[in-house]
């Protein structure tokens, strides 16, 4: 093997161990017609993502058929997909016709809340959480749960004004991610015990990029279940939380 060709070959592995732009080439002072394209077309890709709109009544419709029969559709202050951009502070609570909604389930304590929120990305919802919910559900045998909530136009900090009316002693959102220029569906996991306006990020627990080529469903419920079991266990989530055993590595 030629010196010249080290550098192209050692280009290749690279690009096949990751999405990454790795090694480019070049024309000129510029890049070939090809990787500009790409670039350009994976901003589109991500941009799309942000302003998507989630298919909320499609998505309640998939997890009461096949996974769980109570779901609940809710929406955050923010009216508009422009304003939930413009406002995250209203994406971090729901409006009043959604806490009238709230106000009207059973008053028992439960164990677990789980909320579904488009976040950043209405795609990373659409495609990933039910798939993540029928690999994790099934490993919370004996836990009791609240109806599930689907939360258009919602921020990870949602789920603290919905634990808490729905008595939960912990909340855990699905939600996507903010897109990237080779991940326009990452979808992200918030847990957070004790849920309650006012909950600080550093008092939650984040596992990310949950999608087909990152962080496969079936290692991402389990890491989901250890965090919530040793959550109730302990009594707390967030940077006193730590994952301190090895995860089986299919759950």
């Amino acid at each position: 093997m030629s010196e010249l060709s080290q550098p192209a070959d050692l280009a290749a592995r690279l690009r096949a161990l990751t999405p990454a732009r790795v090694g480019l080439g070049r024309t000129g002072v510029s890049l070939p017609t090809r990787d500009l394209l790409d670039f350009q077309r994976a901003h589109a890709q991500a941009r799309d993502a942000v302003h998507a709109r989630l298919d909320a009544a499609a998505l309640k419709a998939e997890i009461e058929s096949s996974i769980r029969p109570e779901v609940l559709r809710l929406h955050s202050a923010a009216t508009s997909r422009t304003e939930y951009l413009q406002r995250p502070d209203l994406g971090r609570r729901l409006n009043e016709a959604s806490r009238l909604l709230l106000a009207e389930q059973p008053a028992d304590e439960v164990d677990l809340a789980v909320v579904i929120a488009d976040g950043l990305s209405a795609l990373a919802v659409q495609r990933h959480a039910p798939a993540l919910l029928r690999e994790l559900l099934p490993r919370l045998s004996g836990w009791s749960l609240a109806p599930i909530t689907v939360v258009e136009q919602g921020r990870v900090a949602v789920a603290d004004e919905i634990g808490l009316a729905l008595h939960a002693r912990l909340s855990v959102i699905l939600i996507g991610e903010r897109p990237g220029l080779s991940s326009p569906d990452s979808l992200g996991a918030y847990i957070t015990w004790d849920p309650k306006p006012g909950r600080t990020d550093a008092e939650r627990n984040c596992i990310s990029n949950i999608r087909a080529e990152g962080l496969a469903y079936t290692h991402a419920a389990a890491q989901l279940s250890y965090y919530l079991t040793e959550a109730r266990r302990r009594q707390l989530t967030g940077v006193a939380l730590k994952e301190e055993t090895n995860l089986l590595k299919e759950g």
